[in-house]
C-alpha cells in the first residue's frame, strides 16, 4: 500500500512579520510534505510576497489569495477553506494544520504521522508560547494559567482513570489547537469537514470528529512553538486581553468542580458499558433523569460521540456545566488532587497501574 500523501494548510493574514519562521520551518522538516497550501485572506502586508518567493523554492507549494466579508471575514473561516483546499480529492492523505506565526521542530511532521501510522485518526500537538513575547505578559497572567493548567490535568487524569480510553493513552494533554491538528482525510469527510466557526474554530473541528467516534490523539511530545502577541487576534488572545485589565471572575470555560468531572467521566463509562450491553440502560436513565424512551432513542445512534453528545444534553444532571470561579480555584484543585489519589489506590488495587504518572504529578 502506497504511504499516504502530507498536505499542510496554513490560513495567513497579515503575517509577513512570522510567515519567513514558519515556512522556513516547514522546509527543514525531516519527513517532507507533498503539498503546502496557503491561503492568504484580506492581507494588506507583503504576505503574498513572503509566499510567492517560498513557492519558487520548493514543490508542491499552493498559494491562494481570498477576499472575506462580513460574517466570514473571520479566522476560524479561512481555516475552513484552507482545509477544504488541503482536502480535495486525489491520493490517500494526511491533512496537517499549523498557524503562520508557528515555528515548527523539525520533526513536525514525522511525530504526527508516527501517530497516524499507530492508530490515530487525529492528532493534537501543545502550543508554547513564543519566550520573548510571553515575558512581555503580566506574571499574574502566568500564574492564573498554570493554577488553570494543573486543575485541568488533574481532571483528566480523572477522567482516564474513570474512563480510559486505548486510543489516547495517558500521558497526554488537553489542548485542541490549530497550530498542531493532524487529521486523516476519512476521517475529516466523515465528519462532515471544517464547521462554519469565526473563532475556536479548532476546539469545533475536533468536537465534530469525537462525534464520529474519531481515534483521536493528544500527543504530548509534538509542541510548536507560536507567538503570543495580542494580535494574533484569537479566542485566546481575546481572554489575554482581557485579563490582563483584570482578573476574570470564573476560571476556564473547560474547567468544572471535581465532583461534576467525576460524575461526567463516570456516565460516560457507563453508557460505553450500555451500549456494549454490559449494564442496564434503564439504570442509567434513572440515574441521569432521562426519560426511558428517549434513552431507547439515544441508544440508537451509530457512533458512540453522538449518543454521548445526545445523553449530556437530555440529562438534567449533565446539561449544565458549573464554572469554576478564580477565586475557588485553590479549593477545588485540592478535592481534585484527593479524587484522583483515591483513583489510583482503586485501579492498583483492582488491575495495577494502568498509565504512566506525569513526572511532575
Amino acid at each position: 500500500m502506497n504511504p499516504a500523501s502530507v498536505v499542510v494548510a496554513i490560513p495567513v493574514k497579515n503575517a509577513e512579520a512570522q510567515l519567513g519562521a514558519c515556512l522556513n520551518s516547514l522546509g527543514e522538516q525531516t519527513r517532507k510534505f507533498d503539498r503546502l497550501v496557503l491561503l492568504l485572506n484580506n492581507c494588506t502586508d507583503a504576505s503574498l510576497g513572503v509566499c510567492n518567493r517560498f513557492a519558487a523554492q520548493l514543490p508542491g507549494v499552493e498559494v491562494f489569495e481570498k477576499t472575506l466579508s462580513g460574517s466570514l471575514a473571520s479566522a476560524g473561516e479561512a481555516r475552513r477553506l484552507a482545509l477544504h483546499y488541503a482536502a480535495a480529492p486525489g491520493p490517500d492523505s494526511i491533512i496537517l494544520t499549523t498557524d503562520a506565526d508557528a515555528v515548527l521542530e523539525g520533526s513536525w511532521i514525522e511525530k504526527n504521522m508516527r501517530e497516524i501510522e499507530n492508530g490515530a485518526q487525529v492528532v493534537c500537538g501543545m502550543t508554547k508560547t513564543d519566550p520573548l513575547d510571553a515575558g512581555n505578559l503580566q506574571d499574574a497572567l502566568h500564574l492564573d494559567h498554570m493554577r488553570e493548567r494543573v486543575l485541568l490535568d488533574i481532571l483528566d487524569e480523572i477522567a482516564h482513570l474513570v474512563d480510559p480510553d486505548p486510543n489516547d493513552p495517558w500521558p497526554r494533554h488537553q489542548q485542541q489547537s490549530g497550530a498542531s491538528i493532524a487529521v486523516t482525510r476519512d476521517i475529516f469527510y466523515l465528519a462532515s469537514g471544517m464547521p462554519h466557526e469565526a473563532t475556536v474554530e479548532d476546539q469545533a473541528l475536533v468536537e465534530r470528529l469525537r462525534l464520529v467516534d474519531a481515534r483521536i490523539r493528544h500527543a504530548p511530545d509534538i509542541v510548536v512553538n507560536v507567538s503570543g502577541k495580542p494580535a494574533r487576534g484569537m479566542g485566546i488572545v481575546e481572554a489575554t486581553r482581557r485579563r490582563m485589565r483584570q482578573q476574570d471572575v470564573l476560571a476556564d470555560e473547560k474547567l468544572e468542580p471535581a465532583i461534576d468531572a467525576l460524575r461526567r467521566a463516570t456516565a460516560r463509562a457507563r453508557l460505553r458499558e450500555v451500549r456494549q450491553g454490559r449494564e442496564n440502560e434503564g439504570a442509567l436513565a434513572q440515574d441521569l433523569l432521562i426519560d426511558p424512551a428517549e434513552m431507547r432513542r439515544i441508544l440508537e445512534a451509530p457512533f458512540h460521540g453522538q449518543a454521548w453528545a445526545a445523553v449530556q444534553a437530555a440529562s438534567p444532571v449533565l446539561r449544565y456545566r458549573r464554572r469554576v470561579a478564580f477565586a475557588g480555584l485553590d479549593r477545588e484543585t485540592r478535592i481534585a488532587l484527593e479524587l484522583r489519589d483515591r483513583l489510583r489506590i482503586e485501579n492498583q488495587a483492582a488491575e495495577g497501574p494502568q498509565y504512566a504518572a506525569r513526572p511532575d504529578a
